[in-house]
Protein backbone atom coordinates (compact mmCIF):
# COMPACT_ATOMS: atom_id res chain seq x y z
CA UNK A 1 0.00 0.00 0.00
CA UNK A 2 1.68 3.53 -1.01
CA UNK A 3 1.81 6.28 1.56
CA UNK A 4 -1.10 8.24 -0.33
CA UNK A 5 -3.17 4.91 0.30
CA UNK A 6 -2.49 4.55 4.09
CA UNK A 7 -3.09 8.23 5.18
CA UNK A 8 -6.52 8.11 3.02
CA UNK A 9 -7.18 4.80 5.50
CA UNK A 10 -6.34 6.66 8.29
CA UNK A 11 -9.01 9.20 7.07
CA UNK A 12 -11.26 6.91 6.97
CA UNK A 13 -10.93 5.57 9.69
CA UNK A 14 -10.90 8.66 11.79
CA UNK A 15 -14.07 10.16 10.38
CA UNK A 16 -15.78 6.86 10.82
CA UNK A 17 -14.55 7.67 14.60
CA UNK A 18 -13.32 4.59 15.32
CA UNK A 19 -10.32 5.75 16.81
CA UNK A 20 -10.68 6.34 20.99
CA UNK A 21 -14.38 6.63 22.45
CA UNK A 22 -17.35 4.18 22.98
CA UNK A 23 -17.06 2.18 19.80
CA UNK A 24 -19.58 -1.01 20.06
CA UNK A 25 -23.35 -0.82 19.73
CA UNK A 26 -23.99 -4.09 20.69
CA UNK A 27 -24.10 -4.88 24.68
CA UNK A 28 -22.78 -8.11 26.01
CA UNK A 29 -20.41 -9.04 23.16
CA UNK A 30 -17.89 -10.74 24.87
CA UNK A 31 -20.27 -12.81 26.87
CA UNK A 32 -19.13 -12.04 30.34
CA UNK A 33 -22.77 -11.31 31.88
CA UNK A 34 -25.35 -13.96 32.45
CA UNK A 35 -27.65 -12.62 35.22
CA UNK A 36 -30.94 -15.04 34.84
CA UNK A 37 -28.65 -18.27 34.57
CA UNK A 38 -25.28 -19.54 33.32
CA UNK A 39 -27.16 -21.93 31.49
CA UNK A 40 -30.64 -23.03 30.07
CA UNK A 41 -32.26 -26.61 29.10
CA UNK A 42 -34.77 -27.65 27.20
CA UNK A 43 -34.47 -24.77 24.50
CA UNK A 44 -36.10 -24.33 20.90
CA UNK A 45 -39.77 -24.41 20.95
CA UNK A 46 -41.96 -23.97 24.16
CA UNK A 47 -39.06 -21.99 26.13
CA UNK A 48 -37.21 -19.61 23.99
CA UNK A 49 -36.60 -15.97 24.73
CA UNK A 50 -33.92 -13.94 27.01
CA UNK A 51 -32.87 -17.05 28.98
CA UNK A 52 -29.12 -17.45 29.62
CA UNK A 53 -26.67 -14.72 28.21
CA UNK A 54 -27.89 -10.85 28.74
CA UNK A 55 -29.37 -9.09 25.92
CA UNK A 56 -28.96 -12.06 23.36
CA UNK A 57 -32.30 -14.03 22.68
CA UNK A 58 -32.92 -17.40 21.05
CA UNK A 59 -36.20 -17.24 19.29
CA UNK A 60 -38.73 -19.47 16.89
CA UNK A 61 -40.93 -19.50 14.84
CA UNK A 62 -43.52 -22.22 13.87
CA UNK A 63 -42.97 -25.40 15.55
CA UNK A 64 -39.27 -26.58 15.08
CA UNK A 65 -38.12 -29.91 16.50
CA UNK A 66 -34.45 -28.90 16.94
CA UNK A 67 -33.91 -28.89 20.94
CA UNK A 68 -30.71 -26.97 22.68
CA UNK A 69 -28.86 -26.13 25.77
CA UNK A 70 -27.48 -22.64 25.92
CA UNK A 71 -24.54 -21.75 28.42
CA UNK A 72 -22.29 -19.47 28.96
CA UNK A 73 -19.27 -21.65 27.99
CA UNK A 74 -15.59 -20.56 29.01
CA UNK A 75 -14.15 -21.58 25.82
CA UNK A 76 -13.32 -19.20 23.82
CA UNK A 77 -10.92 -17.59 21.35
CA UNK A 78 -7.51 -15.76 22.74
CA UNK A 79 -8.24 -12.49 24.59
CA UNK A 80 -12.22 -13.96 25.79
CA UNK A 81 -12.73 -16.02 28.68
CA UNK A 82 -16.64 -16.78 27.90
CA UNK A 83 -18.66 -17.59 24.82
CA UNK A 84 -22.17 -18.68 23.91
CA UNK A 85 -22.43 -22.08 23.39
CA UNK A 86 -25.70 -23.61 21.52
CA UNK A 87 -25.93 -27.34 21.93
CA UNK A 88 -28.01 -29.63 20.04
CA UNK A 89 -30.06 -31.65 22.36
CA UNK A 90 -32.73 -32.65 19.76
CA UNK A 91 -31.79 -32.99 16.05
CA UNK A 92 -33.49 -31.84 13.20
CA UNK A 93 -32.91 -33.97 9.72
CA UNK A 94 -36.34 -32.77 8.13
CA UNK A 95 -36.67 -29.02 8.51
CA UNK A 96 -40.09 -27.40 8.03
CA UNK A 97 -40.82 -25.05 5.44
CA UNK A 98 -41.70 -22.28 8.04
CA UNK A 99 -39.10 -23.23 10.97
CA UNK A 100 -36.88 -20.55 11.65
CA UNK A 101 -34.88 -20.39 15.21
CA UNK A 102 -31.78 -17.81 15.80
CA UNK A 103 -30.21 -15.32 18.03
CA UNK A 104 -30.65 -12.18 18.09
CA UNK A 105 -30.24 -9.20 20.24
CA UNK A 106 -31.78 -5.43 19.31
CA UNK A 107 -30.29 -2.13 19.54
CA UNK A 108 -32.22 0.36 21.31
CA UNK A 109 -33.54 3.00 18.54
CA UNK A 110 -31.93 6.23 20.44
CA UNK A 111 -28.45 4.52 20.48
CA UNK A 112 -28.26 4.51 16.42
CA UNK A 113 -28.34 8.38 15.57
CA UNK A 114 -25.49 8.22 15.00
CA UNK A 115 -25.59 6.43 11.91
CA UNK A 116 -27.39 9.21 10.07
CA UNK A 117 -29.66 6.32 8.15
CA UNK A 118 -32.44 8.19 6.61
CA UNK A 119 -30.38 10.85 5.53
CA UNK A 120 -27.29 11.65 2.92
CA UNK A 121 -24.70 11.18 5.16
CA UNK A 122 -25.77 7.89 6.25
CA UNK A 123 -22.75 5.67 7.57
CA UNK A 124 -21.62 2.31 6.42
CA UNK A 125 -21.13 -0.22 9.91
CA UNK A 126 -19.33 -2.98 10.71
CA UNK A 127 -20.31 -6.22 12.22
CA UNK A 128 -17.10 -8.37 13.69
CA UNK A 129 -17.67 -11.44 15.91
CA UNK A 130 -16.08 -14.98 16.85
CA UNK A 131 -17.76 -18.05 15.97
CA UNK A 132 -17.00 -21.62 16.57
CA UNK A 133 -19.53 -24.65 15.11
CA UNK A 134 -18.38 -28.31 14.92
CA UNK A 135 -19.14 -28.57 11.62
CA UNK A 136 -18.20 -26.39 8.83
CA UNK A 137 -21.37 -24.96 6.76
CA UNK A 138 -22.98 -21.24 5.48
CA UNK A 139 -25.08 -19.52 7.95
CA UNK A 140 -27.19 -16.87 6.89
CA UNK A 141 -27.51 -13.72 9.26
CA UNK A 142 -29.46 -10.68 9.17
CA UNK A 143 -29.89 -7.31 9.57
CA UNK A 144 -33.67 -5.68 10.49
CA UNK A 145 -34.59 -2.00 10.91
CA UNK A 146 -37.37 -2.18 13.46
CA UNK A 147 -38.63 1.34 12.82
CA UNK A 148 -38.75 1.38 9.30
CA UNK A 149 -39.24 -2.32 8.13
CA UNK A 150 -35.94 -2.47 6.18
CA UNK A 151 -34.01 -5.38 5.71
CA UNK A 152 -30.32 -6.49 4.79
CA UNK A 153 -29.62 -10.04 4.57
CA UNK A 154 -26.03 -12.12 4.09
CA UNK A 155 -24.01 -14.81 4.97
CA UNK A 156 -20.91 -16.23 6.74
CA UNK A 157 -19.14 -19.24 6.13
CA UNK A 158 -17.46 -21.32 9.09
CA UNK A 159 -14.62 -22.85 7.31
CA UNK A 160 -12.94 -25.39 9.41
CA UNK A 161 -15.07 -27.28 12.36
CA UNK A 162 -14.50 -26.67 16.24
CA UNK A 163 -12.18 -23.95 15.20
CA UNK A 164 -12.54 -20.23 16.40
CA UNK A 165 -12.93 -17.92 13.20
CA UNK A 166 -13.18 -14.13 12.88
CA UNK A 167 -15.89 -12.50 10.73
CA UNK A 168 -16.20 -9.59 9.30
CA UNK A 169 -19.23 -8.05 7.52
CA UNK A 170 -19.29 -4.75 6.40
CA UNK A 171 -23.57 -3.03 5.52
CA UNK A 172 -23.90 -0.39 3.26
CA UNK A 173 -25.47 3.02 4.56
CA UNK A 174 -29.31 3.14 4.43
CA UNK A 175 -29.87 6.96 3.10
CA UNK A 176 -33.98 6.00 2.68
CA UNK A 177 -34.70 4.93 6.47
CA UNK A 178 -33.69 6.35 10.06
CA UNK A 179 -34.23 5.17 13.56
CA UNK A 180 -37.01 6.90 16.12
CA UNK A 181 -35.03 8.95 18.40
CA UNK A 182 -36.91 6.79 21.58
CA UNK A 183 -36.30 3.95 23.61
CA UNK A 184 -38.01 1.45 21.35
CA UNK A 185 -36.47 -1.48 19.16
CA UNK A 186 -34.22 0.08 16.70
CA UNK A 187 -31.91 -2.33 14.91
CA UNK A 188 -31.69 -5.82 15.34
CA UNK A 189 -28.89 -7.90 14.72
CA UNK A 190 -30.13 -11.87 13.60
CA UNK A 191 -27.81 -14.81 13.63
CA UNK A 192 -29.80 -17.76 11.89
CA UNK A 193 -29.64 -21.25 13.31
CA UNK A 194 -31.85 -23.19 11.39
CA UNK A 195 -34.21 -22.05 8.32
CA UNK A 196 -36.98 -23.83 6.44
CA UNK A 197 -37.20 -23.65 2.70
CA UNK A 198 -39.83 -20.28 3.34
CA UNK A 199 -37.19 -18.37 4.86
CA UNK A 200 -33.92 -19.64 2.62
CA UNK A 201 -35.37 -18.05 -0.97
CA UNK A 202 -34.52 -14.88 -2.97
CA UNK A 203 -31.10 -13.22 -2.86
CA UNK A 204 -28.01 -12.18 -0.44
CA UNK A 205 -28.80 -8.21 -0.01
CA UNK A 206 -26.58 -6.12 -2.05
CA UNK A 207 -28.63 -2.93 -0.50
CA UNK A 208 -31.24 -2.33 2.24
CA UNK A 209 -34.54 -3.16 0.91
CA UNK A 210 -38.32 -3.19 2.17
CA UNK A 211 -38.43 -6.76 1.28
CA UNK A 212 -37.45 -9.50 3.53
CA UNK A 213 -35.06 -12.41 2.80
CA UNK A 214 -34.11 -13.36 6.14
CA UNK A 215 -31.59 -16.63 5.61
CA UNK A 216 -30.74 -16.90 1.98
CA UNK A 217 -28.31 -19.45 1.25
CA UNK A 218 -28.55 -20.94 4.93
CA UNK A 219 -27.72 -24.05 5.52
CA UNK A 220 -29.10 -26.75 8.11
CA UNK A 221 -26.34 -29.32 8.63
CA UNK A 222 -24.98 -28.61 11.90
CA UNK A 223 -28.63 -29.14 13.63
CA UNK A 224 -28.52 -32.95 11.94
CA UNK A 225 -27.13 -35.01 14.86
CA UNK A 226 -27.27 -34.51 18.57
CA UNK A 227 -23.96 -32.69 20.55
CA UNK A 228 -23.29 -30.29 17.49
CA UNK A 229 -22.92 -27.25 18.49
CA UNK A 230 -22.09 -23.60 17.93
CA UNK A 231 -20.43 -20.74 19.94
CA UNK A 232 -20.51 -17.16 19.76
CA UNK A 233 -18.22 -14.23 21.43
CA UNK A 234 -16.48 -11.16 20.44
CA UNK A 235 -19.68 -9.37 18.87
CA UNK A 236 -19.13 -6.16 17.78
CA UNK A 237 -20.77 -3.53 15.71
CA UNK A 238 -19.63 -0.54 14.90
CA UNK A 239 -19.72 3.05 12.67
CA UNK A 240 -17.54 2.66 9.59
CA UNK A 241 -16.29 -0.05 7.14
CA UNK A 242 -13.03 -1.07 9.22
CA UNK A 243 -13.40 -3.49 11.68
CA UNK A 244 -11.41 -2.64 15.12
CA UNK A 245 -10.02 -4.68 17.66
CA UNK A 246 -12.51 -5.47 20.23
CA UNK A 247 -13.76 -2.87 22.53
CA UNK A 248 -13.60 -5.04 26.30
CA UNK A 249 -15.33 -3.18 28.87
CA UNK A 250 -15.24 -3.26 32.41
CA UNK A 251 -17.83 -6.30 34.30
CA UNK A 252 -19.13 -3.34 36.20
CA UNK A 253 -19.69 -1.13 32.91
CA UNK A 254 -21.19 -3.88 30.57
CA UNK A 255 -23.46 -5.21 33.81
CA UNK A 256 -24.72 -1.77 33.70
CA UNK A 257 -25.54 -1.70 30.48
CA UNK A 258 -27.81 -4.55 30.61
CA UNK A 259 -29.19 -3.67 33.78
CA UNK A 260 -30.86 -1.36 31.82
CA UNK A 261 -33.47 -3.74 30.36
CA UNK A 262 -32.98 -6.59 33.38
CA UNK A 263 -32.31 -6.65 36.38
CA UNK A 264 -32.72 -8.79 39.50
CA UNK A 265 -32.83 -8.76 43.65
CA UNK A 266 -31.65 -12.05 44.81
CA UNK A 267 -33.42 -13.47 47.50
CA UNK A 268 -30.26 -15.74 49.13
CA UNK A 269 -32.49 -16.23 52.58
CA UNK A 270 -35.63 -15.16 54.15
CA UNK A 271 -35.62 -11.28 55.11
CA UNK A 272 -33.44 -10.32 51.88
CA UNK A 273 -35.11 -6.65 51.94
CA UNK A 274 -36.60 -5.43 49.30
CA UNK A 275 -38.03 -1.76 49.87
CA UNK A 276 -39.25 0.17 52.78
CA UNK A 277 -41.94 2.62 52.16
CA UNK A 278 -46.27 2.89 54.25
CA UNK A 279 -48.96 0.63 54.27
CA UNK A 280 -52.02 1.63 52.06
CA UNK A 281 -54.64 0.90 54.12
CA UNK A 282 -54.45 -2.98 55.64
CA UNK A 283 -53.03 -4.81 53.11
CA UNK A 284 -51.13 -2.89 50.96
CA UNK A 285 -47.92 -1.79 51.17
CA UNK A 286 -46.15 0.81 48.71
CA UNK A 287 -42.35 0.47 48.95
CA UNK A 288 -39.58 2.46 47.04
CA UNK A 289 -37.21 -0.02 45.17
CA UNK A 290 -33.67 0.55 45.02
CA UNK A 291 -32.27 0.07 41.23
CA UNK A 292 -28.93 -0.68 39.99
CA UNK A 293 -29.24 1.51 36.91
CA UNK A 294 -32.27 3.44 35.55
CA UNK A 295 -34.39 1.20 33.28
CA UNK A 296 -35.19 1.68 30.16
CA UNK A 297 -39.38 1.49 30.15
CA UNK A 298 -41.72 0.44 32.83
CA UNK A 299 -40.94 -2.81 34.09
CA UNK A 300 -42.72 -6.34 34.33
CA UNK A 301 -42.57 -8.36 37.29
CA UNK A 302 -42.16 -11.59 38.71
CA UNK A 303 -43.85 -13.73 41.44
CA UNK A 304 -42.57 -13.40 44.77
CA UNK A 305 -42.55 -14.83 48.23
CA UNK A 306 -42.66 -12.37 50.61
CA UNK A 307 -43.44 -11.12 53.92
CA UNK A 308 -44.85 -7.90 55.11
CA UNK A 309 -43.93 -5.75 58.09
CA UNK A 310 -45.46 -2.58 59.97
CA UNK A 311 -44.56 -0.46 62.44
CA UNK A 312 -47.58 -1.53 64.33
CA UNK A 313 -47.87 -5.11 63.85
CA UNK A 314 -46.39 -7.50 61.43
CA UNK A 315 -48.06 -7.99 58.59
CA UNK A 316 -48.88 -11.23 56.38
CA UNK A 317 -46.30 -13.45 54.35
CA UNK A 318 -47.92 -13.99 50.86
CA UNK A 319 -46.80 -15.13 47.15
CA UNK A 320 -47.72 -12.56 44.64
CA UNK A 321 -46.46 -10.57 41.91
CA UNK A 322 -46.11 -6.68 42.88
CA UNK A 323 -48.05 -4.07 41.38
CA UNK A 324 -45.79 -1.27 39.51
CA UNK A 325 -47.73 2.03 40.90
CA UNK A 326 -44.36 4.71 39.71
CA UNK A 327 -42.20 4.17 37.05
CA UNK A 328 -39.23 7.27 36.40
CA UNK A 329 -37.42 6.73 33.82
CA UNK A 330 -34.57 9.38 34.96
CA UNK A 331 -34.90 7.74 38.41
CA UNK A 332 -32.65 4.34 39.94
CA UNK A 333 -35.75 4.01 42.45
CA UNK A 334 -38.97 1.72 41.62
CA UNK A 335 -42.34 2.18 43.27
CA UNK A 336 -44.12 -1.06 43.96
CA UNK A 337 -47.39 -2.35 45.68
CA UNK A 338 -47.38 -5.96 47.66
CA UNK A 339 -50.90 -7.39 48.36
CA UNK A 340 -50.95 -8.89 51.67
CA UNK A 341 -52.90 -8.03 55.47
CA UNK A 342 -51.93 -6.85 59.04
CA UNK A 343 -50.52 -3.58 58.48
CA UNK A 344 -51.97 -0.43 59.47
CA UNK A 345 -52.60 2.51 57.17
CA UNK A 346 -50.10 5.58 57.01
CA UNK A 347 -47.60 3.41 58.92
CA UNK A 348 -43.93 2.77 57.87
CA UNK A 349 -44.17 -0.72 56.23
CA UNK A 350 -41.03 -3.00 54.81
CA UNK A 351 -41.03 -5.82 52.66
CA UNK A 352 -38.70 -8.89 52.30
CA UNK A 353 -38.20 -11.95 51.31
CA UNK A 354 -39.53 -15.07 52.90
CA UNK A 355 -37.72 -17.31 50.98
CA UNK A 356 -34.91 -17.58 48.73
CA UNK A 357 -36.68 -16.67 45.78
CA UNK A 358 -35.72 -13.60 43.04
CA UNK A 359 -37.71 -10.85 42.42
CA UNK A 360 -36.97 -10.12 38.29
CA UNK A 361 -37.50 -6.63 36.69
CA UNK A 362 -38.03 -6.70 33.68
CA UNK A 363 -37.69 -4.14 30.85
CA UNK A 364 -36.17 -6.32 27.77
CA UNK A 365 -36.58 -4.52 24.29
Amino acid sequence: MTKAAELAKMGEVLTNSQIGGRRNIVINGAMICSQRATSATGLGSGTTGYVALDRFRLEKADSPTARYTMTQDSNAPTGFNNSMKVAVTTADTSVGADVHQYIDQFIEAQNLQQLAYGTSSAERITLSFYVKCSTAQTFALDLVNEDNSRYFNTTYTVSSADTWERKIITFPADTASGFNNDTGRGLRVRWTLVAGSNFTDGSVSTAWSGTQHIATNHANTWVGATGRTWQLTGVQLEVGSQATPFEHRSFGEELALCQRYYQQIVGVSDQTMIGSGRANGTSTAEVAVPLAVSLRASPTMSSLAFTMFGTAGAGAGATATPTVRKFTPEGAVLHLAFAGSGLTNGRTAVVATSSASTLTINSEL
